[in-house]
């Protein structure tokens, strides 16, 4: 196996053999980059948001919901595999028959990042601009300190949603609508 900054490219392959260790890792142009576990913070508004869009997109049968770390193989040759902390597939792309072993292939419809303490906004943009450019079509990076949700889309465009606004899912997840304060309300309570 090849870390971080050695001069031999890891594989999508040899990355599915780690298995599940103590560190998660995503696969960024061949490099193992580790994953470190999230905080508090983190856990409480991931699995808010998790509960929340995954009980309204089984509800609606609008596809599957994919809980944090599932991987994605974004490109190949270098191998790029990220795993959002919260991702959608709709229905319509899923394959038919039994869920296979192994990374997803393809970007999700949406990928869903909440910033930790130690990653930067430009970090997780450029996250977001690798699950678009793969065939995202929406992108929430949630940021627990300034309290507001960036929305991308494939056509560069961006909107910031705070305060008393709403979250909606847009086309990806039609219907879809969470107050922001409730979201956020979490870190209160």
């Amino acid at each position: 196996m090849v870390a971080h900054g050695a001069s031999r490219r890891a594989t999508v392959a040899q990355l599915e053999r780690l298995g599940e260790r103590d560190f998660d890792f995503e696969l960024v142009r061949g490099a193992l980059v580790p994953v470190s576990p999230g905080g508090e913070e983190h856990g409480a508004l991931t699995g808010h948001l998790t509960v929340k869009l995954g009980a309204f997109v089984a509800a609606r049968r609008l596809g599957r919901v994919y809980a944090a770390e599932t991987g994605f193989v974004l490109a190949r040759e270098p191998d790029l595999v990220r795993a959002p902390d919260i991702s959608m597939i709709r229905r319509e792309r899923l394959a038919r028959g039994r869920i296979r072993r192994g990374f997803v292939s393809g970007a999700p419809d949406l990928a869903v990042e909440v910033r930790s303490p130690d990653q930067t906004l430009a970090a997780l943009f450029a996250k977001a601009h690798e699950y678009l450019a793969a065939g995202a079509r929406l992108v929430w990076i949630v940021d627990p300190r300034a309290r507001r949700v960036h929305v991308l889309r494939p056509d560069r465009s961006r909107v910031v949603r705070s305060g008393t606004q709403i979250l909606d899912g847009g086309d990806v997840v039609p219907g879809f609508r969470l107050r922001l304060a409730e979201l956020f309300g979490v870190l209160d309570s």
